[in-house]
């Protein structure tokens, strides 16, 4: 079965979430348990590339987004679930050529809508728009 790009990006997402949740975990064991749910047998390389580019590049991103944030907050203050969708959709603005900055900006507010709430969106909306 193939993937969509949406569900890669959600894939993404969980498997990023479970890292941050539990740095010990194997991101790519992760990704693989994902893709088994989903009924799907070979990793595309666009969620490895997401996956592994953010993580590999997790503190420069941080650094850019927290230059974006109102003096009163900082990235520890941040719902974790935003704070990975913030760094999913800068690491697509910022590194994924192929993907047009407007499109990562709608496929990181579809993620909040689906793992954050609406107040939540508005703020990723914000912060991502600053970047395009």
């Amino acid at each position: 079965m193939s993937i969509t790009r949406h569900q890669i990006r959600e894939v993404a997402f969980q498997a990023l979430f479970a890292v941050n949740s539990n740095p010990d975990t194997d991101v790519m064991t992760v990704v693989d348990n994902l893709l088994e749910e989903k009924h799907v047998s070979k990793c595309p390389n666009y969620l490895r590339e997401l996956v592994q580019g953010v993580l590999s590049h997790q503190a420069e991103l941080d650094d850019e987004i927290a230059s974006k944030l109102n003096s009163k907050w900082t990235l520890s203050r941040l719902p974790k679930t935003d704070l990975i969708i913030l760094r999913l959709g800068l690491y697509e603005i910022q590194n994924c050529d192929e993907i047009p900055n407007k499109v990562a900006l709608n496929e990181a507010l579809q993620l909040a809508k689906e793992f954050s709430d609406e107040k939540q969106r508005g703020f990723i909306n914000g912060v991502l728009s600053n970047f395009i």
